[in-house]
Order: structure tokens, then C-alpha cells, then sequence
């Protein structure tokens, strides 16, 4: 890789200067080390012919004041000479060429020394490597020569040879080949070039920072967005948000929990007495020995205790002592009802409690079962229901659906799922616009029984039907469950003259389809009440009149 610095032969090449070399002709001097000056003595030129020309030769000139020139002995070099000019023992060979370095400009006018002459043949007028050739020497003026011996010791008028790669300092007396210059000066120079870079990163770094508060904040001035005034008023008494207002004091939370289960639902208040109404299966999980809290829309909260419930209309109520100001919710009639009057729902969906949707009426007289989980049927609850599309979902159950004037005219009980009402971890699914709630008509008669009585009484006309029978229309069985008679005797049917095979097809004129439709529409009236039963016997259709008869609910 090629990252600046030569390897092999080329690396001893850099390690020292190309001047100042030994030839295998001329005594060996040890190569200098990195960052070392070899000092060096200039020999004195021959002026014996008076020309002033030099005669370079290998013996060192005598000193001008002697009278004759004493020849020394040449050393041998302690190696053998080197054919092929090796570095560091010869001259550079062909494939080490001089690195292209120009030679600065000496101080105070100092002689450069002649290039280095090697074993490479005659060179061109530029010197080895392509240096530039040395001024001629001065009258009176030694020239310096490439080499000394190393004992020897420098005078005060000679220099030491110029080392490019050299960082020693240099000898005492030594003129140095820089310009002079103060120490303390450069520090200084340096010191400020520092302080100006601190001062130019200083200034882009809070250059950046108010150009960030200035694009964030929009300039240096606050910003005051317009905005429209707080009201003082409120809303319209039939907006959601009037009827909300005046319907939320009214509704609580109910938390129920048992010893195998938990649950958790929404009731609203019936009286100054405490008596809260709910669904049957909302406080289902507290069984005999459970707990329910109530917890009200202030945040206050309150043991509660059950007063009655019924299974087969999927209503109870509880009670609370102890607590001052609480709002009765006032109760509607849902006889007045009808299809496409807006409604708002209101209740705590998976205990978010205070929680207010609004839809309309969607549909009335809805009959529909719920429950069933027991698998015996005795907790199967039979609605004639209000149909709504106001968002109901799990934790709605037991919450008041109110008309415009906040008054109750249903209890939200069920909804419609998209599916068997599983959802993918197991839970209840959320509402799909089919929400169903129990006519309030039924509920205050239902909670008034459970207040009185503890429990509440159911309408019959006592038959037995056939829940299996396909076609249209409810068919009175053959035989009873326990293999009675299917028409009781001495009850409300066997007085109005039903027998058993006749299938009833309507009710006070409206048509029934099943078993179950003709229960939820008996249930839709209270025992005592006179209606007319429409049947077919043999092919032929009938028409009979029965009063209802009572019995007690579970």
C-alpha cells in the first residue's frame, strides 16, 4: 500500500540525506542517525597552481600557513566494496531515485555544499538527481566538501552539512539554514491563530443555536395564536351535550366481583332512597356472597347491596346508604316512543365510565333472548326490545338510553354482534349499530315488584310449547317438560279453550314466528291483562280471548 512512506531499499534512502554519502573509494563514515547532524570539517582547496580553481582528489588539503602538503593514508573501509552502489555504501542505485526536494535558500548568505558525486558517471549541468549546481567558490573562501573524517572537530568559520530529515538542533556554532526568529514570538503567533480558530467555531456554534431558537419560536418575539373566548353559556337542554349535563349526575359504575368472577356495569339512580337499577346479568358475578361498588360521576363511590333481580327480564336492583344528594333519573314512556327519535346512551363501555353516545330509534317491539350461558334456560331473558344504533358495547349493560328531554325511556341490555360475540382474545365484541334496550315501561314495573317484594312476577297463559316446531307460528306441545299435559288445567289457556297441536300466529293482531316471539310478547304485559290470541286448529284459524296469569320469577 501505497501511503507516503517508501519500504525496502527505498526506506534506508529516506532515513538519511542524499548528500554526505561514502563511495567504496573513499574511507567509510557511519550513516547518521534519524534526527542527528553529522559535523563535518571543509578541507581547504589547492591554490598551488594560483588559478583558484579546485582539484578535488581524495587526500585533505594542509592547512594555508604549512609549507608543504603532508599525504595521509586513505582507511579502508571495513566491507568490501560494493559492486552495484548499494545505499547506504554507494550511491543511490537506479531504482532509489533522489526524492524531489529543493534546497532552501541559506542564511546570511552561508555556501551551499556541492551535490553528492556518485558512481552514476558525468552529470549534467544541473548536478545529481537534477540539484542545481553550486556557486563558485569566492576568492578566499574555502569550499565546503561532502565529507570529513569524524574526529575531527568543526571551526567557528565552517557549517554542518544540511540534513532535510534531520530535527536535531544545531551544534554550538553552528549558523542555522532558517531565518532567525523568537521562540516567544511564535508561541504567540501560534496562540492567536488558536484563539481566532476558538473564536470562529464560538460564533458558528452560537450563530446556529439563534438561528434554531429564531426558526423554532419564529423570531425573538412570543407568539400568541387567535383564539375564540371562553363562554360563559351552556347548551341547548335538547343538544347531546344539554342532555348529557343533566342525565350524567344520575348514572354510576358498578364494579361486581365474586369468587370465581368479576364484572363490571352501569345502572342509574330510581329514588332519593338509594335504589339503583341494573341489569340481572351485571351483578350476576357477586352470587350470594359477592361485593358491588358504586362509583358515581363525581369520583364518589359506595358499598352496595341487592335489593332483587329477575333472570327471565334481565333486571335487578341495588341500594346504597349513607349517601346525601342523589339526582333520581326521571323515567320516560316508552309507549310514546317511535322509530327515529334521537336518542343518547350513556354508561361506562369497558369501564370508561361516563361515557355518552347518541343514535336514534331504529326499530320497536324488537323480540329477543339473551342469556343462556346456564344451558338449562333458566337464565334465558325474553325482550320486547327497543332497537337502537347509539354505540353500546360491553360495560354499557344497565345504562339508562334517554330521549331529548333526558328522561329514561329504555335500559341498554344487549347488542348484535358480527359474530357468535367472541372477540379474537376471548372477550365480548364492540358494537355494530345493534344495540338493544329493554322498553322502560317493563323496567319500572319489574324494579317496583323487586322493591316491594323482592321479586318480580311474570304473565303466562299456561301452555306448554313446542320450541322444536319449524314452522311459522308457536305450537302448543303434545305433553309438558315433566310429561304433564301441555295445557294446564284450570289455567288461562285451558279457560280461553287452546288445546294442544293449535299454533298461535298472532297477538292483539301482531304476528308471532316462533315459541319465542310468543313469550317475549305475553312478557311485554303485565298478569291480568286481556289479550287476543289468533290460532289455526285443523286447517281452520280461531280467534280466542285470555286473561293473563302470574308466576313468579326466578
Amino acid at each position: 500500500m501505497d501511503d507516503g512512506k517508501p519500504t525496502g531499499p527505498e526506506a534506508k534512502w529516506w532515513s538519511r540525506p542524499p548528500a554526505g554519502r561514502a563511495t567504496p573509494q573513499e574511507p567509510e563514515v557511519p550513516p547518521a542517525r534519524s534526527g542527528e547532524v553529522t559535523a563535518q570539517l571543509p578541507p581547504v582547496a589547492d591554490e598551488a597552481s594560483g588559478s583558484g580553481e579546485h582539484t578535488p582528489g581524495p587526500a585533505l588539503a594542509a592547512p594555508a600557513d604549512q609549507a608543504s602538503v603532508v599525504p595521509r593514508e586513505r582507511p579502508q573501509p571495513l566491507h568490501e566494496p560494493d559492486e552495484y552502489s548499494t545505499p547506504p555504501y554507494g550511491g543511490p542505485g537506479p531504482w532509489a531515485p533522489a526524492p524531489p526536494v529543493q534546497l532552501p535558500t541559506p542564511a546570511h548568505g552561508t555556501p551551499l555544499p556541492p551535490p553528492y558525486t556518485g558512481q552514476q558517471g558525468p552529470q549534467g549541468p544541473q548536478g545529481p538527481q537534477g540539484y542545481p549546481p553550486p556557486a563558485p567558490p569566492q576568492p578566499h573562501q574555502p569550499q565546503a566538501q561532502p565529507h570529513q573524517p569524524q574526529h575531527q572537530q568543526p571551526q567557528p568559520s565552517q557549517w554542518i552539512q544540511y540534513d532535510p530529515w534531520s530535527t536535531a538542533a544545531p551544534a554550538p556554532g553552528q549558523q542555522p539554514l532558517t531565518h532567525h526568529g523568537e521562540p516567544r514570538r511564535t508561541k504567540r503567533r501560534r496562540a492567536g491563530v488558536a484563539g481566532t480558530v476558538l473564536l470562529a467555531f464560538a460564533g458558528c456554534v452560537l450563530g446556529g443555536a439563534v438561528g434554531a431558537y429564531i426558526e423554532r419560536n419564529g423570531g425573538f418575539t412570543s407568539v400568541e395564536l387567535p383564539q375564540t373566548d371562553r363562554e360563559s353559556g351552556g347548551r341547548a337542554p335538547d343538544s347531546v351535550a344539554g342532555i348529557a349535563a343533566s342525565a350524567l349526575p344520575s348514572v354510576v359504575t358498578l364494579h361486581v366481583s365474586g369468587s370465581d368472577e368479576q364484572g363490571t356495569g352501569t345502572g342509574f339512580v330510581l329514588d332519593r332512597q338509594g335504589h339503583i337499577l341494573t341489569n340481572n346479568h351485571v351483578v350476576q358475578p357477586a352470587g350470594s356472597s359477592g361485593e358491588i361498588s358504586v362509583t358515581f360521576s363525581g369520583g364518589q363511590t359506595a358499598k352496595a347491596e341487592l335489593v332483587g333481580k329477575d333472570s327471565g327480564y334481565d333486571l335487578a336492583v341495588v341500594k346504597v346508604t349513607g349517601v346525601s344528594g342523589l339526582k333520581p333519573l326521571p323515567l320516560g314512556n316508552s309507549d310514546n316512543v317511535r322509530v327515529g327519535d334521537p336518542v343518547v346512551a350513556i354508561g361506562a363501555p369497558f369501564d370508561l365510565s361516563n361515557t355518552v353516545t347518541s343514535g336514534i330509534i331504529s326499530a320497536k317491539e324488537r323480540p329477543i333472548t339473551a342469556g343462556g350461558e346456564s344451558g338449562d334456560g333458566s337464565d334465558v331473558s325474553y325482550v320486547d326490545a327497543l332497537q337502537t344504533d347509539a354505540p353500546i358495547n360491553p360495560g354499557n349493560s344497565g345504562g339508562p338510553l334517554v330521549d331529548t328531554q333526558a328522561r329514561v325511556i329504555g335500559i341498554n341490555s344487549a347488542i348484535r354482534a358480527a359474530d357468535s360475540g367472541a372477540g379474537p382474545d376471548g372477550g365480548q365484541s364492540g358494537s355494530i349499530g345493534l344495540g338493544f334496550a329493554i322498553p322502560i315501561n317493563q323496567g319500572k314495573r319489574v324494579a317496583e315488584e323487586l322493591i316491594n317484594t323482592g321479586k318480580a312476577t311474570h304473565p303466562v297463559i299456561g301452555v306448554s310449547l313446542d320450541m322444536e316446531y319449524a314452522g311459522d307460528g308457536a305450537r302448543v306441545g303434545t305433553k309438558a317438560a315433566d310429561g304433564g299435559p301441555a295445557v294446564t288445567s284450570g289455567g288461562p289457556g285451558a279457560k280461553a279453550g287452546i288445546e294442544a297441536g293449535d299454533v298461535i300466529t298472532e297477538v292483539d293482531g301482531r304476528r308471532v314466528h316462533s315459541g319465542e316471539e310468543l313469550i317475549v310478547k305475553i312478557r311485554a304485559h303485565r298478569p291480568g291483562d286481556r289479550l287476543e290470541l289468533t290460532l289455526l286448529r285443523g286447517g281452520r284459524e280461531r280467534t280466542l280471548a285470555v286473561v293473563l296469569g302470574s308466576a313468579d320469577g326466578t
